[in-house]
């Protein structure tokens, strides 16, 4: 799955099994996935920085009609110092070579990854 920029950033679920083209697998979320091993993730690196602060996560909870707030209030905290540098780092990593996003969110699609993404790839 590519992200909807088309910068070319992969966003996967950390369960699924590792592909090929995956390049640099790294999980961008704040709490390990319930139930995986940590060597069976196959990661790269987990850089929690990346990821929406608990009280935004557990206020958006996935839920459609506050997808658009969840998006602002996602992008304003991508400009703190430490997620800014976080996203700097993605962005390295992204210019090495293919970078896929990883998290255990079921649907990735509704999750940070395609703003984290967009944010990676700008």
């Amino acid at each position: 799955m590519r992200d909807s920029s088309g910068n070319g950033i992969r966003i996967r679920r950390v369960y699924e099994t590792p592909d090929p083209d995956d390049g640099t697998r790294v999980l961008v979320d704040r709490i390990w996935p319930r139930g995986l091993a940590k060597d069976a993730a196959r990661l790269d690196e987990w850089l929690k920085a990346a990821a929406p602060s608990t009280e935004l996560r557990r206020w958006y909870g996935h839920a459609p009609e506050r997808s658009a707030e969840f998006g602002r209030r996602y992008r304003a905290e991508l400009a703190d110092p430490e997620r800014r540098a976080a996203v700097d780092h993605l962005r390295e990593l992204a210019a090495t070579g293919p970078l896929t996003l990883l998290t255990a969110t079921k649907d990735p699609a509704q999750s940070h990854l395609p703003l984290l993404a967009e944010a990676v790839g700008s």
